[in-house]
């Protein structure tokens, strides 16, 4: 939702809610984290509202712990935090789970996979981001791809159940890619708002891959 219209939020809720999108895909930064600010409670609470599908919230902010019950409040069913802001990360995702949210670890562009082999059979859902975090439309890296499969295969060797979401430039020419690395999950944004036919883009990312979960 970051690459909405915020001037007329309605109106994209409305399209996503009837778009085959899965969820609702919301960034919030704080400034400090990240070097963008975004959505706050009022917002967040305002879109709970009118959504239809599931709130997906990605934290970009530092101390995250702080706010679990505060997300919990204004909808979130997904709540991930990053794995560079969190000191105490394995308390914290059990302080997600015990306010019943799915819990997501978020992983910067140049943190090592390797580094989530102690919390991945605890997590629900990884988002790997696949651009430096903070602002949409930037150019997708490339180093993605290996990552994504190297996080697949530590899921799989690990018996977890996790998913991978991918974060940041997807399109029709990222996405069979980022599928084929084992990716579950794709996040879409400017590519999808910032098309002619929103409705007619998010169809055509899904038809990729049947099982494939979108956001927006």
């Amino acid at each position: 939702m970051l690459s909405a219209d915020f001037a007329n939020l309605g109106n994209d809720i409305e399209m996503i809610n009837a778009s085959k999108a899965d969820w609702f895909h919301i960034d919030v930064m704080d400034g400090v984290f990240v070097p963008n600010i975004s959505f706050g409670f009022p917002i967040i609470k305002s879109i709970q509202k009118l959504a239809k599908k599931p709130l997906d919230v990605h934290l970009m902010i530092v101390q995250p712990e702080r706010y679990i019950k505060d997300f919990k409040a204004v909808g979130a069913e997904y709540l991930s935090v990053h794995y560079e802001a969190c000191t105490h990360l394995h308390r914290t995702i059990f302080a997600i789970k015990e306010e019943g949210m799915k819990a997501g670890i978020a992983i910067n562009p140049h943190t090592p996979i390797s580094l989530l082999k102690d919390v991945i059979k605890d997590t629900d859902l990884v988002c790997m981001m696949s651009v430096n975090p903070g602002f949409g439309g930037q150019k997708f890296i490339e180093q993605t791809y290996e990552k994504c499969r190297e996080l697949r295969t530590l899921i799989e060797n690990s018996g977890s159940k996790c998913l991978i979401e991918i974060d940041g430039g997807v399109n029709q020419n990222t996405a069979p890619l980022l599928l084929e690395a084992g990716a579950d999950v794709l996040v879409a944004g400017n590519y999808v708002f910032g098309s002619e036919n929103p409705l007619a883009t998010i169809e055509s990312l899904k038809n990729i891959h049947g099982n494939t979960t979108s956001k927006a």
